[in-house]
């Protein structure tokens, strides 16, 4: 074991099937971590000693309690469970989340061998073990008896096999992680027993405030994003919310949200109403923040709607110091609130030239719902924003000392605000000024003066810990890869260095398709090409040859189209691969068109000639330059192209990539940095953008964890 590498001790119960999920779930982990170590401990539980009591009537910690109490005493790390054994709510004192490995969620029924279900007597005994199953089977079932079923998957089965029982429901997960999917013997689709959430997932506990266990968390949690609805119409949520919306697993949304926003999120989302009116809230605060919390732990892509512009009386605060307390990441998407619909809406203008240079915003209401003064005195307290002052930032300081404000106020200017460069300066009000005077002023700047500008949000509890993206792929894979790298917490700097321009050559060989048994591209961009020359020609999906690629991502990229790959490589996906894969296919003469880019070059097309097929070898599209007017600032860069790499250099030059992280998707992107002298510190297992945003991510917890000194026992 080598020095730096970290050991964690993780907990398990002792059965079968507890070890076998566990041990797999552990390599997991080592798999993305690889300065870390598992070893599993098993330990029983008050559920695998007493297997009288039924399940139904058992404490909610039957299955957690000793496991717990070894994690308060130090004893172990962490602790893996089958998530629906989870108690709701967890103790304080243990803090959760899901790993993403699901298995199939259905239950099934199970007989003898060689039984089956419709060949049972009329009336047969069956074995459950929970209300669910209970009441399923009597709808189903109505002349069976029910008996309550304890014990391991082996003694259940044993059970049934001796014959105490004729038929018994288990959870599939159990059965296909133990190499057992023989014995079952009926599918129960999900719309005739719905499952619990967390059937067929694991859960992974530890002691709240673990800061090694919280940074692990970070790769298996998205980052939580609180969206800014407008006034409530589709009209003003911003162009960043509705894409929020499109991505999200859940949404809670406030009230007043008009018809028109809520038709927009997609069938498969859950929409919770949270919203709160004067005197009647659906849910309480602390219930909402909750629900945040749990949705985000359990994996799932979580959108908080709010009217207005989430930090003007939105209960922001609560919600983030929450998160902030666990290191879950989160973003905040700033909106239209109602304060701009009321004056830029209606022509109550709150600035007017000659009139007005600014306004006052409050509320006369206090903290739990009383009346408050809004006095000259309370005015004087509040937070002060000054607009267009930078230049002047050190005489407005002045000014409001000389005006009665302590020299101690905290002030903090704001560069870029919202935007992918933006960053903060930080001050008082007797230091504020000559800080600005050190800083190159190439952005426009928000002075803020008041104790509120000593807060923060966090972006840095994700995986990606607030690092800046470079993402240089092109606009078609920009949304994916923006929207993977804010999942972990990252900032993408969105700077795609190429458009992709089809070929006329391309639209008169597809316009040919049909005569053509074979169709190869090898790359995602290729296939989103493909597409688009598709639908120029007219072409009807039906008529295409069979489609060959390279390996998964291309394939993936097929299925966003809904067509289905006939041919590519089950293994070391390439072009080599390929081309072994192909080797007997192609001595039948089969006619093929080799569909690229214009820098990938014919070698493959020449090797499949050598190999007897009739290939013709055209250009579907050319990499032409986006130029750009400044070098952006960056911490890790992702070339998905060599045709980026190029780009890149020619533009900002390989200075650039000086300190930099540097990812690059495969070969031909690595040897176009090679070329240049620059070395790669990060090649994906897949070719993919999400491959390669998670390898970044993981790569940031393992560099974060091996530089951390050991915090916990």
């Amino acid at each position: 074991m080598k020095d730096a590498q970290k050991v964690f001790k993780a907990g398990t119960r002792s059965s079968t099937l507890a070890l076998v999920q566990t041990r797999n779930a552990l390599r997991r982990l080592e798999a993305q971590l690889p300065g870390c170590r598992f070893e599993d401990v098993p330990v029983s539980s008050p559920g695998d000693r007493d297997l009288k009591t039924d399940l139904r009537e058992s404490p909610a910690d039957f299955f957690t309690r000793d496991l717990d109490d070894m994690l308060r005493a130090g004893q172990i790390d962490c602790a893996v469970h089958s998530a629906k054994d989870l108690p709701d709510p967890l103790p304080p004192d243990i803090d959760w989340f899901w790993l993403p490995w699901r298995e199939d969620p259905r239950d099934v029924v199970i007989c003898r061998a060689g039984e089956r279900v419709d060949a049972l007597p009329d009336t047969f005994t069956i074995g459950v073990s929970s209300d669910r199953r209970e009441s399923y089977c009597a709808q189903r079932f109505p002349a069976a008896t029910q008996r309550t079923i304890r014990g391991t998957i082996e003694e259940r089965m044993a059970q049934l096999d001796q014959g105490d029982f004729d038929m018994i429901i288990m959870a599939s997960a159990a059965l296909l992680r133990l190499d057992l999917a023989d014995r079952i013997t009926e599918w129960i689709p999900l719309e005739d027993l719905p499952s619990p959430a967390g059937q067929g997932f694991l859960a992974l506990t530890f002691r709240a405030g673990d800061e090694r266990l919280m940074k692990i968390r970070a790769l298996f949690v998205k980052s939580v994003t609180f969206a800014a609805a407008g006034i409530g119409t589709a009209g003003t949520c911003t162009l960043d919310g509705l894409k929020a919306l499109r991505r999200c697993d859940v949404c809670l949304h406030d009230a007043l949200m008009g018809p028109d926003l809520l038709d927009l999120v997609p069938p498969h989302v859950e929409l919770i109403h949270v919203g709160k009116r004067c005197g009647r809230h659906s849910l309480p605060q602390p219930e909402i923040t909750k629900l945040i919390e749990t949705h985000a732990c359990r994996g799932r892509r979580v959108v908080r709607l709010k009217g207005g512009d989430p930090g003007v009386f939105g209960r922001l605060a609560e919600e983030v110091e929450a998160l902030d307390a666990r290191r879950i990441p989160y973003r905040a998407l700033p909106g239209v609130s109602s304060l701009s619909a009321a004056s830029t809406g209606t022509g109550m203008l709150l600035t007017r030239r000659g009139l007005s240079r600014g306004f006052c915003v409050m509320t006369p209401r206090t903290q739990g719902g009383g009346k408050g003064p809004v006095t000259a005195a309370e005015r004087s307290k509040l937070p002060l924003v000054l607009y267009m002052s930078v230049s002047v930032t050190d005489q407005v300081a002045r000014e409001l000392i000389d005006d009665g404000w302590s020299p101690t106020t905290p002030a903090a200017v704001v560069f870029g605000a919202g935007g992918d460069q933006s960053h903060i300066l930080s001050g008082t009000l007797a230091t504020i000024g000559a800080l600005v005077a050190q800083t190159p002023r190439e952005m426009p700047g928000l002075l803020m003066i008041g104790d509120v500008t000593g807060y923060r949000y966090h972006p840095e509890w994700g995986a990606l810990q607030d690092d800046r993206i470079l993402l240089t792929c092109s606009r078609a894979l920009q949304d994916k890869a923006a929207g993977l790298v804010h999942d972990y917490g990252g900032r993408p700097v969105c700077r795609p260095l190429i458009d992709l321009v089809t070929t006329p050559d391309a639209l008169e060989r597809v316009r040919q398709i049909e005569s053509y048994d074979w169709v190869i591209l090898t790359s995602p961009s290729a296939v989103r090409c493909f597409g688009d020359v598709i639908d120029k020609a007219g072409i009807d999906l039906r008529r295409l040859p069979k489609l060959v690629t390279c390996g998964g991502g291309t394939s993936a990229a097929f299925a966003e189209m809904r067509l289905t790959v006939d041919i590519e490589p089950t293994e070391h996906f390439g072009a080599e691969s390929l081309i072994a894969t192909l080797r007997p296919l192609a001595a039948a003469g089969p006619r093929v068109l080799r569909l690229r880019s214009d820098k990938a070059g014919p070698a493959l097309a020449e090797a499949l000639r050598e190999e007897g097929a009739i290939v013709d070898d055209c250009v579907l599209y050319h990499n032409q330059p986006i130029a750009y007017a400044d070098t952006p600032s960056f911490d890790t860069v992702f070339f998905a192209s060599a045709s980026a790499v190029e780009v890149f250099d020619s533009q900002w030059g390989v200075d650039a990539l000086s300190g930099k992280t540097i990812v690059a998707i495969g070969k031909p992107t690595v040897s176009a940095l090679a070329q240049r002298g620059i070395s790669v510190d990060l090649v994906p297992p897949e070719a993919t953008v999400e491959s390669s945003i998670a390898a970044m991510a993981a790569q940031h917890v393992s560099h974060s964890m091996a530089q951390e000194k050991e915090t916990n026992p």
